[in-house]
This record gives structure tokens, sequence and C-alpha cells, in this order.
């Protein structure tokens, strides 16, 4: 009976120990309620309480010991909708409104907003991403012996570890290369006079949110010219370095925004590998036979690293895609039951307030200057586009093909 008792304890002891652990492994949040105020422009009142939800969320991160960057526009008494989340410190994991209404043209929203120290947010659509080269910055440091499968190899493993995270919808362009000088990346030198960045117009036409790019940094195998020391021990590592050698690792990774062209994500990633270093050239990146090297797995280690720390930077990133048709009070979106899009989602509708605008005499273009226009309710979702309404008609609110949608 004392046996039975004791296993009983034991068993109860570990249980308790386990819940413990386990509520120890919660991120820890913070959640305030707040309220956020935005003035009604144009009748209509779904994009002022958009606008309003930001406000409150804005105020919650004031009320809070967590830090949440974010900017406000103010014109003629209206709030310009600011993208708070790109901004966030901490990540708004939840918001809920528990009272609103309206006076003197004005929309009140009483939220519940709860922040997360953790920095990271579940996504609730899939954003679309396309792949593009990754240029090395000398050729010489990969023989004409080794795998030439490097240059599109490494964005195409990348780019599928982003979509078996379900967080993305990828495509690959690996035969562009954004860097024509690699080694002065991420910037873009091909820059022309009155035309839109290169990164916006691949995104624009290839219908993606996000553009992945980067460059092979470093590859460069020690050198066997020279061994300090002399005699036969000195000689002998000298040969020894055709079998085992040491050799660097250098990717630099970067995600830029389709929407604006602005560079979302930079991160160098350096590493050495010791040993049989040299990748044969039957060998593609990904493939069981590159993962036996030790340089293909040192690679391949990097593309999971980044591959993590994308997820984890665009999480709070808010959603964006095109308008592809406009018939009379209906607007159809690029983006659908695919993105995890719903009948009832309401994004935001920014379209082209103003001209072109260049700086340095036309030297390097801005974009357009793209204002918040009123709130899309989807009514229809099918797997490759969904259907939805304005508060306005189209026409009056100046929203046509091209313009872009956004979850904020």
């Amino acid at each position: 009976m004392a046996k039975i008792v004791f296993k009983c304890i034991l068993v109860s002891v570990i249980l308790l120990s386990q819940s413990c652990a386990t509520v120890q492994k919660q991120p820890p949040t913070n959640v305030v309620t707040v309220e956020g105020q935005a003035a009604i422009n144009k009748s209509m009142p779904l994009l002022a309480k958009k606008q309003a939800l930001q406000d409150a969320i804005r105020q919650a991160s004031m009320q809070s010991s967590v830090n949440l960057h974010s900017q406000t526009t103010v014109n003629q008494n209206n709030v310009s909708i600011d993208t708070v989340s790109l901004r966030s410190a901490a990540a708004v994991t939840n918001t809920k409104v528990i009272k609103e209404w309206t006076t003197d043209n004005i929309y009140h929203v009483v939220a519940m907003v709860e922040l997360s120290a953790d920095n990271s947010c579940t996504p609730h659509y899939r954003k679309r991403i396309i792949a593009t080269a990754f240029p090395l910055v000398k050729q010489e440091q990969v023989s004409g012996y080794e795998t030439q499968d490097l240059y599109g190899g490494i964005p195409r493993e990348l780019n599928n570890h982003l979509i078996e995270s379900g967080d993305f919808i990828g495509s690959n362009a690996t035969n562009i290369n954004l860097y024509p000088r690699p080694d002065l990346a991420p910037e873009i030198q091909d820059r022309a006079a009155y035309r839109p960045s290169k990164v916006m117009q691949i995104a624009a036409s290839n219908g993606v949110q996000l553009v992945l790019s980067g460059v092979i940094r470093d590859l460069e195998v020690e050198s066997t010219e020279y061994m300090r020391g002399a005699g036969p021990l000195a000689f002998a590592r000298s040969l020894a370095r055709d079998v085992v050698a040491r050799r660097g690792v250098g990717i630099d990774v970067f995600v830029h925004d389709g929407f604006t062209g602005a560079l979302l994500f930079q991160q160098r990633y350096i590493d050495d590998v010791i040993g049989d270093v040299w990748i044969p050239a039957t060998y593609t990146v990904g493939s069981e036979r590159f993962n036996s090297t030790s340089t293909g797995a040192k690679i391949t280690q990097l593309i999971d690293q980044a591959s993590t720390d994308i997820r984890q930077s665009l999480s709070c990133y808010p959603f964006a895609t095109r308008i592809i048709e406009v018939k009379d009070d209906k607007v159809f979106i690029d983006a659908g039951a695919q993105e995890k899009l719903s009948v009832g989602d309401q994004l935001v509708v920014y379209n082209t307030g103003g001209d072109d605008l260049n700086l340095d005499g036309g030297l390097s273009f801005v974009g357009k200057d793209k204002q918040p226009a009123g709130v899309l309710t989807i009514l229809n979702v099918t797997p490759r586009y969904s259907i939805g309404s304005l508060e306005a008609p189209a026409r009056d609110l100046g929203v046509r093909v091209g313009d872009w949608v956004k979850s904020w």
C-alpha cells in the first residue's frame, strides 16, 4: 500500500512540474484598454474606424513598458493610416474592439490591445514573395570544377523554406540579378530617371508583395601557396591542404517591399568550415549529396537560420496585394483563399494621390504618393482572387486597377 501511495505522489509531482514548465514557456504579454479617435472623411466610417483602431494601438504602446514605434501624418484634420506593426518593438498579438461611437464627425474606438514582448505575431494572411539570384562577389572563389548552382540554388532553397512554413506563397525568378555590383549590395546601381525602382518593377510584373535577394559575400578557400615554417612537417601540411582545407562562408540576405521599394530585412550570415570544402560540379543546392559536403552542410545551415529570421522579422508586417479589376461597385483583388482571405475581411485601399516624386534631378525614383482611399470589405473569395465592395463608388474614390490594398 505504501508503494502505491508513493507512486501516486511521484506521478503528481511530475505532472505538476510539467504544468509549471508549460506556464513558464508562455511569452510575456501586456493587455491595456485604450481609446482611439479618427476624423470621418468623405462619409467613410469604416476607414475612420481603421484609423481610430490604429490610434488606439499607438495609445496602448504609450501606456506599456514596451516601445512601439509609429508615425502619424495629419492633413486637414484627417489622420493618415500608419503601418504601426511595421515599426513595433512589441508585437500586437490580439486587438478587440469593446466599444465604438461617433460624435461631431469623429469616430471613437475603445479597444483591448494585447502586446507581446517577444516581438512575434501569428500571421493572418500568407504573403507572396519572389526569389531573385544571389550573385557571387568574387567569381574566382568558386572554381569551374565546382557546382554552379549556388547563384540560383541558395535563393531557391531559402524560398522553399519560407513556403514550407505556411506563411508565404513563393515564386522563383533566379534568372534576375538585382545587383550588377554585388560588392555594393544592397545598393542597386542601375537606377533610371523617372522610373520606379527595379524592386517595384519586379513586384508589379510578378504580382508579389516581397522581393527576396542577396549576394554570396565569401566562399574563399584558405591559400595553399604559403605555409608557415620549413622542413618536412611544413611540406606535409602544405600537401594536406588539397584534402583538408579551411573555407569561409558568407551570405547576405535582403527582403524588399514591392509596395514602396523599401529594404525591410538585411542580415549577413558568416561562418567557416574545415575538411573537404569542395562541392563537385554535379551537386545541386538542397540535395543529399550537396549536404554531405562540409561547405554544402554549412550553407544549408545558414539557409535554415535565414528562413527563421525572415519569418520572425516579417511576422507582424502587414499583408498587401493589388487590385486587378474594377467593375461598377465591385473590386477584384489578386489574392484569395490561398492567401487565407475570408468573407468579411476588411482591407485598406491605397490609390495614387499625386504626381511622380523624383529627387536628385530625377536620378532616383521615390514612387507615387500612395494615400488611403477607403476600406474594401471582402464579399466573395475564390482560390485565386477575391471580390469586395467599397464604402463609396470606386470612381468617386479614384480607385483603379493597379492600386494596392493592405491589411493596415
